[in-house]
């Protein structure tokens, strides 16, 4: 386990946080949770059909719950029509909404039964957003749901060493200006609250303090004066290519009135495609250990999984989710 985990399964200890985990006929997601709860790490509520067939058998501690026959399936139902009563929603067509786990875990979250929850290993990224964002919320400041992924450079071979955070690599396909610098913020803000890391934001471009024009570096730009106007005080790379991103050298020759010295540990791409391609080369090739995406912008901590994932990454993705609980954003 990497030093990093290695603390934050530690802070995760101490929180004493209750984390649902909504596809609990997955065997990865019952191994995750029994370690979790070995660890002690979260308090796990796992939902699972009664009729489950898996192999893996899950410790006798963990709170199973069936959304199909749970006691609470009026209730929630009655909660669920209040909420979304704008849109019309019958009390029958809430009953039945209840019973899908994604909105059950939603709702558990919303009525302040359990603290977040932690899904995807079977459902693709809309089917896990969408009952956050309609049933949890979004934080009263945040435009939108963004994310960013933790990259761990720990190979002798990696430039960087240490922790960097990408974004937004898995939700905002094209951000203009302001939604940009949103994402920088709340990035820059999770880097100083949950890794305690002072960060250095870099908003990457193909252009390095004006060494080039086009509308697409006229997006960044505006970004950056966005956040330069926002956080005056936060260290801010605007406008600049990878390379001289991370190593100050090629910064300082490219760039060298920029007040702020690199390298950069949050780099936000100028869109998902870039992004996502950004992280995957690094991990793939660079061999860069990637967690996550973990959402940002939700009142409440909802983090989701790739289908891909291990029983490992469930596990840490738990331990980050319990400790979001104390950052709002």
């Amino acid at each position: 386990m990497s030093p990093l985990f290695e603390r934050i399964f530690r802070s995760a200890i101490n929180t004493n946080r209750t984390i649902v985990l909504p596809e609990g006929d997955d065997d990865r997601v019952i191994a995750a949770a029994n370690r979790a709860m070995a660890l002690g790490i979260a308090k796990i509520v796992l939902l699972r059909s009664k009729y489950a067939q898996t192999e893996c058998v899950p410790d006798p501690a963990l709170t199973i719950v069936d959304p199909a026959t749970d006691s609470r399936i009026d209730h929630y139902a009655k909660f669920l029509s209040e909420l979304r009563k704008h849109k019309g929603l019958t009390q029958q067509e809430s009953v039945q909404a209840v019973k899908n786990p994604l909105v059950f875990s939603a709702l558990m979250v919303k009525s302040g039964q359990a603290d977040g929850y932690v899904a995807g290993a079977n459902n693709p990224t809309a089917n896990v957003l969408r009952p956050a964002v309609q049933i949890v919320g979004m934080t009263e400041r945040a435009k939108l749901v963004s994310s960013f992924f933790i990259m761990e450079h720990q190979l002798p071979h990696q430039t960087i060493q240490g922790i960097m955070l990408y974004a937004d690599c898995a939700m905002v396909i094209n951000p203009n200006p302001e939604e940009l610098a949103d994402i920088a913020i709340a990035t820059a803000q999770h880097a100083r609250k949950l890794f305690e890391i002072e960060p250095v934001v870099a908003l990457l471009s193909f252009s390095t303090a004006g060494s080039a024009d086009h509308p697409l570096i006229d997006k960044v730009r505006k970004a950056a004066n966005i956040m330069i106007s926002k956080m005056p005080d936060l260290p801010l790379l605007p406008e600049v290519q990878f390379d001289a991103a991370i190593v100050p050298d090629i910064l300082a020759r490219k760039a060298p009135d920029m007040t702020a010295i690199g390298p950069a540990n949050v780099l936000i791409f100028p869109d998902l495609q870039s992004a996502n391609i950004g992280y995957k080369i690094a991990e793939r090739i660079g061999g860069v250990t990637a967690t996550g995406p973990i959402l940002q912008g939700l009142s409440k901590p909802v983090n989701d999984l790739s289908r891909g994932c291990s029983t490992d990454d469930i596990l840490r993705l738990i331990a980050i989710t319990a400790l979001q609980c104390d950052i709002s954003g």
